[in-house]
């Protein structure tokens, strides 16, 4: 059996609201084809749950609404 040390980060674990998943696969869905959304998703996922936990109100006042934040989140890839 091999016991050798993997510094191969393993995966994050993030809990994430229902109903957030299929939003920010519908984003990407109008991106159209050819976009690889796992890896994109997964390495921004954090700022995607941290705003989705704001009210609407607060939204508001940093000018987002909650079907853009995943507009917000990849605005420098998709913008």
């Amino acid at each position: 059996m091999d016991h050798r040390f993997d510094p191969t980060p393993g995966p994050e674990i993030v809990a994430v609201p229902s109903g957030l998943h299929a939003r920010v696969d519908a984003f990407f869905a109008g991106l159209g084809q050819g976009v690889n959304a796992a890896g994109l998703k997964r390495a921004r996922l954090r700022a995607i749950v941290r705003l989705e936990a704001r009210s609407d109100a607060e939204l508001a006042r940093i000018g987002l609404t909650r079907e853009g934040i995943a507009a917000h989140v990849f605005r420098d890839l998709f913008g």
